[in-house]
């Protein structure tokens, strides 16, 4: 049976290499995962484009967060636009108020890194 695809957002992408959403971007594409990009710049990293505008993703399954807590605030009612089904918060991503008015929406939170979970096959 092959893996389950899951549509990701990545925010906070980045086209710098050194970047752990640059890495992210690249790995979620190795698995076979479809990605939207959201980063401060356009750009594209591996075959995806780097997007500074957010637009409507249907059958959003992930968000991946690469801001940090104040960076995130202005994304707040976009993401929960999108009903994802998950919202994995990065290290350094961490944010309890935001986890608390997802949970409240039935979205799951998960404080992890996105390369640990698709390299451990948990993601």
């Amino acid at each position: 049976m092959p893996p389950i695809s899951k549509k990701t957002l990545v925010l906070g992408a980045s086209a710098n290499p050194s970047r752990y959403s640059y890495l992210a971007i690249n790995k979620l594409r190795e698995h076979k995962h479809p990605v939207v990009a959201i980063g401060r710049t356009t750009a594209i990293v591996a075959d995806i484009p780097i997007q500074s505008e957010t637009s409507p993703i249907p059958d959003l399954d992930t968000v991946t967060m690469y801001l940090n807590s104040i960076n995130q605030k202005n994304y707040y009612d976009y993401i929960l636009d999108q009903h994802p089904k998950r919202v994995i918060f990065n290290p350094g991503a961490e944010n309890q108020e935001f986890e608390k008015i997802l949970e409240e929406k039935g979205i799951q939170t998960v404080e992890a890194c996105t390369l640990v979970l698709l390299t451990t096959g948990q993601y």
